[in-house]
Order: structure tokens, then C-alpha cells, then sequence
């Protein structure tokens, strides 16, 4: 080689080292050298590349077969400190890993607020409870919490999941192979449609079945609105839902004015347009629609996943199996002979089964973590979080941190026979954001699974699968297999 070829090549390595340097550092000029001196006082960590930032590692591990290596290598670079600096969503931002941390942000209302992603509110909506004021969300959460997770509500509601739950097993043992998942979200769709909707047709669910569907997968997607984007067709299904939802409240809304023949149950939609505050004010259309697309989607997805995921790990553990069916037979055993089907106390009283869907709800950890701002600088283990920095509680560390859950990935209800420390356990969240729909959710898992334990098991086509842990952890087939009934 020529030497003027060799310092052509030596030009473009030491510019290529250059640009290296400056793109690595782009983010720091961006949001830590504008702190001043406070920047030293920040968590340890790495906001990646301009942008992007870390989000293309976190996608590229939570789409391998082991999540756990995006936050492994903070652990490595690191140290476990159960606090680190990001750059994710497109914020400057902090992950907390800690049950201490996590209780801290979630329950400190004085320092942290709402935090989502741009993104996931443009998709869920400004007026749903993820995005909302603190004062007008404890207004909401007042005036609908009752009708959800109360205890006449759930009182009348559980009738109705039982007829859903017993016809839709006794179907499936005469379908052959299904995709057990698929079936349990529409099962479970189906129930927070007739909560909220009292009835729709079968063409109507699952067309809006669908639309969640295609809206879940660009909730933790890149917002990227160009078509054949995961983001873009989410919001072309949240336009499809508002539409339908618009339709049905102009409907109720004739109702009452006499219009159209009113109808003679009453559902949440109906709660939801007549309840009033002290003040006399209603709810406008999109308060309703924004708050049934949270409620809806909520209400379907992390209880049909859970269920699924429940039903698995007992039939895949016969120790546990055996336990949970003997206290579902005792029950049984011990209900008067005038009784008729399940009734809210006894299920309160399924104390193994309560240890099963806990145990579940941490081992899949259906929410991988929720967002906070910080509303002004905070110290957390002796780091700071400047003000408007967003934070990640992130409850899949929390779940699966080996010294306080050991051998965490191992399905072991009986960890919950011991009271767990605060923090230690959020699959619904904490603070005065916990999960509204928590009683129904868990109400919903113990009916399913109080019939399935007595009377049928579920055979596995593959029952090795891989798995896929975006938007929400579950096998790649959905869990193809049989439901067949025992003897």
C-alpha cells in the first residue's frame, strides 16, 4: 500500500474513532452537562445512543429468550445499586430495582407523578386514569371504584363469570386443539364487555378484541408513526375503538332523552354517564370513552394472560395441582345443599388458590414496570433524580431478585405463606395509583380456575415452546393444546 493510502485509512479510522466519541457523548451534553454540578450526584448507568438511546437494547434482549440480560448489563458495569440512568422513550430517565426504591416512587405522591410515555398516552388516552391530574384522578377513582371492585358489584359479577367460565370449558373440550391464551382473552373480554356493556353481539367483541390486540403490541413499540409500524397500527385501532365507543355513548345518551327504548340492566357505561360528584358535575363523552378503553383493556388482558399462565404452571406442578383441587373440593364439600354455584365468600376463602395466582402474578410479571416523574430533585440511595426526569419502577427486577424470591423463575406458591415486606410484591402497583380493577381481576382467575381444578386438565401440544416476553410474557403458539374433562 502507498503511504498516501495509508494515511487515507489512518484519517478515516481516526475519524470514525471521533464520531464515535461524539455520538456516544450526545447524550450527555443533552441532559447531564446542562445539571451542572449535580450531574455527579447522578445514578451510574448508560443513555446509549443519540435517540435511541438504551431502547434498542432493551428490545433486542426483551426479544431473545432471556430479558434478563438488558438489565444484567448494568448489573456487570455497575454493580447492583437498584438505581441507574437511561435514556428510554425518549426521556432522560431512571430504572429502580429495589422493593425500598419502588415503594418510594410509587407511594411518594409529594415528589413523583404520572410519567407514560407520550406514546403510551397518545394510545391510551389523555383522560384515562394513566394520565390524569392527581386531584381529578381521585375524583374518578371515588366515583368508579365502587361499581368495579365493590362488594355488591362483585357480589352480582360473579354469577355471570361463572355461566362464562363453565360454558366456555365444556366448549373447548368438544374443539380440539385450540390456542388456549387466545380462547382465555376472549373469555375474559367477554366478561368486561358484559360489565360494561351488559351484551354486545359475538361479531362486535371480537372485532374489538381484536383492535386491543393490535393496540398492546404498540403500547412498549418505538413511536415510529409510518405505516408498517407497530405504533402506526395501534393508533389506527385506537381510532377503530373510539369510534365504536363513540356510538354506543351517543346511544345511551338518546336513551336518556327518551329517544330510543331504554334498556333494563344497568352496566358500568351506565354508571359511568350518570354519576355525579358533590358538585353535580358529570363525566363528558371522552372522560367515558378514554376511561372504558383503559378499563376494557385492562380488564381482559392481564387476567386472561394470568389465567392462562395459572392454569399452566398447575398443571406442569402436580404437587400444587393436587393441593389447590383439594381445597376447591372441600368447598364444594361444605356448601349447603340449597346453594347453587359459587358465592363471593367462598372464594375469599381460597387461601391455597390466593397462594397460586400470587405466585403466578410473580413469576410472569404481567406489568413490567411503571412510569413516574419526578416532580422536583429527589435523593434515592444516595442518588439524585433531577426534577422531570422520568422513573421505571421496574417490578420484573423486584419479582426476580434471587435474595428475595430464591430460585426465582421456579413456580413455588408456597413463598407466599410468609407476609412479604412492602415492595416486595407489585403486580398491581402501589400508592394512590394502585390498580382500580385488582378484586375483579383476581375474582375472575379464582372462578376459572376453581372449575377447571375440579373438573378437567389441560394437555400441551408443545409443551416445551419458546417464549415471548412483548407486550406481555406467554409461549409463541399461545399455548396450543387440549382441555379435556376428568372423570
Amino acid at each position: 500500500m502507498t503511504e498516501d493510502g495509508s494515511k487515507w485509512l489512518l484519517y478515516v479510522a481516526g475519524g470514525l474513532i471521533v464520531l464515535r466519541f461524539f455520538l456516544r457523548n450526545v447524550n450527555w451534553l443533552l441532559y447531564e452537562y446542562r445539571l451542572g454540578g449535580k450531574q455527579y450526584f447522578l445514578p451510574p448507568g448508560d443513555m446509549g445512543w443519540p435517540i435511541i438511546g438504551n431502547m434498542w437494547s432493551f428490545l433486542s434482549a426483551y426479544k431473545s429468550n432471556n430479558p434478563e440480560t438488558f438489565l444484567e448489563s448494568f448489573y456487570k458495569k455497575y454493580g447492583k445499586v437498584g438505581i441507574y440512568k437511561v435514556l428510554m422513550f425518549g426521556n432522560p430517565s431512571v430504572i429502580v430495582t429495589t422493593p425500598e426504591a419502588c415503594k418510594k416512587v410509587l407511594t411518594d405522591d409529594d415528589k413523583f407523578t404520572l410519567g407514560w410515555p407520550k406514546s403510551t398516552v397518545e394510545l391510551m388516552g389523555e383522560k384515562s386514569f394513566i394520565s390524569i391530574p392527581a386531584d381529578e384522578h381521585k375524583r374518578l377513582r371515588r366515583l368508579t371504584s365502587v361499581s368495579i371492585n365493590g362488594y355488591e358489584a362483585l357480589s352480582v359479577y360473579i354469577t355471570y363469570i361463572e355461566s362464562v367460565v363453565k360454558s366456555s370449558l365444556e366448549k373447548w373440550t368438544t374443539m380440539g386443539e385450540i390456542e388456549f391464551l387466545t380462547e382465555m382473552r376472549k373469555l375474559t373480554f367477554k366478561i368486561i364487555i358484559h360489565i360494561f356493556l351488559s351484551s354486545e353481539t359475538e361479531d362486535v367483541m371480537e372485532a374489538l378484541e381484536k383492535e386491543y390486540t393490535v393496540l398492546n403490541l404498540g403500547v412498549r413499540a418505538l413511536a415510529i408513526n409510518i405505516p408498517g409500524f407497530a405504533f402506526h397500527k395501534a393508533l389506527k385501532a385506537r381510532k377503530n375503538l373510539l369510534a365504536v365507543f363513540q356510538t354506543i355513548v351517543n346511544k345511551r345518551r338518546k336513551e336518556r332523552m327518551g329517544k330510543l327504548p331504554a334498556k333494563k340492566a344497568k352496566d358500568m357505561m351506565d354508571a359511568l354517564l350518570d354519576v355525579e360528584d358533590e358538585n353535580g358535575r358529570k363525566l363528558g363523552d371522552d372522560d367515558v370513552i378514554d376511561i372504558m378503553l383503559m378499563y376494557l383493556n385492562a380488564g381482559h388482558e392481564s387476567s386472561g394472560h394470568t389465567t392462562m399462565w395459572a392454569t399452566y404452571f398447575l398443571q406442569r406442578h402436580p404437587e400444587y395441582f393436587k393441593k389447590a383441587k383439594e381445597e376447591q373440593e372441600e368447598i364444594v364439600r361444605k356448601r349447603p345443599p340449597t346453594q347453587k354455584g359459587l358465592i363471593l365468600e367462598e372464594v375469599r376463602k381460597m387461601e391455597y388458590l390466593s397462594k397460586v395466582i400470587d405466585e403466578t402474578l410473580r413469576v410472569v410479571s404481567f406489568s413490567l414496570m411503571v412510569f413516574r416523574e419526578a416532580k422536583s430533585d429527589v435523593n434515592i440511595n444516595g442518588y439524585l433524580i433531577p426534577k422531570g426526569w422520568k422513573v421505571m419502577t421496574w417490578f420484573r427486577a423486584v419479582h426476580l431478585d434471587p435474595e428475595i424470591y430464591p430460585n426465582p423463575k421456579e413456580f413455588n406458591p408456597e413463598r407466599f405463606s410468609e407476609v412479604r415486606k412492602a415492595g416486595e410484591f407489585l403486580p398491581f402497583g402501589a400508592g394512590t395509583r394502585l390498580c382500580p380493577g385488582n378484586d375483579l381481576a383476581k375474582l375472575e382467575i379464582s372462578v376459572f380456575l376453581h372449575y377447571f381444578l375440579l373438573n378437567y386438565e389441560l394437555e400441551q401440544t408443545n409443551p416445551n415452546a419458546p417464549l415471548r416476553f412483548l407486550p406481555h410474557t406467554r409461549p409463541v403458539d399461545n399455548c396450543l393444546a387440549r382441555v379435556k374433562r376428568v372423570k
